[in-house]
């Protein structure tokens, strides 16, 4: 096939939310959404899909791997190691809310269940639905597992999770190569890139792929600087990965990753400050940004994912806490494709999942495909299908909504004394600790190394982080001089 011309990809990933969720609701023409009457019930009560969606949940719903298995097949089910995956009715939302197998998560007051079943309306998410309507909105987009944020980002990395299935452990982290970072048996499409054609942003200190093995302080650049950097006509990212602000890595409030327990007016905003950068910079008619999110956070969804084609890249099983054979896809999420070579109000219904971002960038430079997966996804060339880029793009984006204040339940946070080995923790920290290590001599390295290990509550982590944060800082300053 004639490729289009494309010399940059950009990817904006935010956090935990469904298709449903945050499109289902807008009234975008074209898009498959809830027919009327859709609901989910439980205990003997029906809760419909509505367009209520509250500014912040009480309390943040179950999406681990045993969560997405009810929710997708029903309240009881459960997946057997191995598999094949339960047959899937969309039908458990609202009981896993109610009653989570996870710790932190779900277990919902009775008078707050119906809000897993809520979609916002157009209002409510101006920038997003300006880009959908503008550009192209993919209706099948489906998360790369059922399950967690980790693995699912890493599909983006390496078409695979490298064999995990849920949130990694206190226990996990420590065999993921110690401080050497996260590695995958085929690489990730930064190692096969090569260091001078991808650039990695981050809205916050922290961050996911900071965690990955060739990942380093240096190679990371601050959001901040995107704007500026991107203006310049030798902006050298030919990939381009930008990660939010996970905000306050116990409550996740205060960021821009749009986290169910913090607003989505920060995430609002990062999606349009990351367009109108590339819209008004010297690439914008060779570029594709592409806004998606992890995964669908427990909020409901009413198109059942299908099979999906299992890696086969030879991970690890010792990652595998579930058996998860990988051969199904998780809950359906936004996505949202922007270039000027694409028509205004595209629709697209073919399935994708998080390896389309590799199976489109592979062929544009030129790069095998990691794994079964990116090698059997659809790319998405084919929504590139002007000859000539067009001229009626905004150059800005409306101003994200402002957060009704009667919305606000923030939840309170842990005490200091809890365990550090629940939801995204334990992943932030092997992150910290892996940038942190790289700027250690070898020879204090398992030093560190043992300090994380002794971690073991919320406050000893907090404490931790309030130490490396401004080191991981220091060390993507522009005077930065490497070890």
């Amino acid at each position: 096939m004639t490729l289009p011309n494309i010399t940059h990809v950009f990817v904006l990933m935010l956090e935990n939310r469904s298709f449903d969720h945050m499109l289902g609701a807008s009234g975008l023409p074209g898009i498959a959404v809830p027919p009327a009457g859709t609901s989910n019930s439980y205990n003997g009560v029906d809760y419909p899909f509505g367009n209520q969606a509250p500014a912040v949940m009480a309390v943040d719903p179950g999406h681990e791997f045993p969560d997405v298995v009810v929710q997708l097949a029903g309240n009881g089910a459960s997946y057997p190691s191995g598999g094949p995956y339960p047959a899937i009715n969309m039908s458990g939302f609202v009981a896993d809310y109610a009653s989570s197998p996870s710790s932190g998560e779900g277990n919902a007051p009775t008078a707050d269940l119906g809000q897993i079943m809520q979609g916002f309306p157009a209002s409510a998410l101006p920038v997003l639905n300006t880009l959908a309507a503008e550009f192209a909105v993919c209706d099948h987009w489906f998360s790369s597992m059922p399950g967690p944020t980790w693995p699912n980002r890493f599909f983006v990395a390496a078409a695979s999770s490298g064999g995990l299935d849920h949130s990694p452990s206190a226990s996990d982290i420590i065999t993921w190569e110690t401080v050497s970072g996260f590695s995958f048996p085929n690489g990730t499409i930064f190692d096969k890139l090569g260091s001078n054609r991808w650039r990695l942003y981050a809205d916050g200190s922290l961050t996911i792929f900071g965690g990955l093995k060739g990942i380093f302080p240096w190679s990371i650049d601050w959001y901040a600087n995107f704007a500026s950097d991107v203006a310049s006509s030798s902006y050298p990212g030919g990939f381009t990965f930008i990660e939010p602000d996970y905000g306050n890595i116990v409550t996740f409030q205060g960021g821009t990753s749009q986290h169910p327990l913090d607003t989505v007016s920060g995430g609002e905003l990062l999606i349009k400050q990351t367009y109108e950068a590339i819209r008004n910079s010297p690439h914008w008619n060779t570029s594709l940004l592409i806004v998606t999110y992890d995964e669908h956070g427990g909020f409901f969804d009413h198109v059942a994912p299908g099979p999906a084609p299992a890696p086969d890249d030879g991970s690890p099983k010792k990652y595998n806490e579930y058996g998860f054979d990988f051969k199904q896809y998780g809950v359906r999420v936004p996505a949202v494709i922007v270039s000027p070579l694409i028509p205004k109000g595209t629709v697209n219904s073919q399935v994708y999942d998080h390896s389309s971002v590799l199976a489109t960038v592979e062929p544009l430079f030129g790069i095998k495909a990691l794994t079964k997966r990116d090698k059997t996804a659809n790319n998405l060339l084919s929504l590139l299908s002007l000859s000539t880029p067009r001229t009626d793009t905004p150059t800005v984006l409306p101003d994200p909504a402002p957060t009704p204040k009667s919305g606000l339940r923030y939840v309170a946070p842990p005490p200091a004394n809890s365990t550090v080995d629940a939801g995204n923790l334990p992943g932030f920290l092997h992150s910290a600790m892996v940038q942190h290590a790289a700027l250690l001599p070898e020879s204090q390295r398992k030093e560190l190394l043992a300090r994380v290990q002794a971690i073991r509550t919320k406050g000893d982590a907090a404490h931790y982080f309030m130490e490396a944060e401004p080191k991981l800082r220091l060390a993507r300053s522009k005077d930065f001089v490497r070890p």
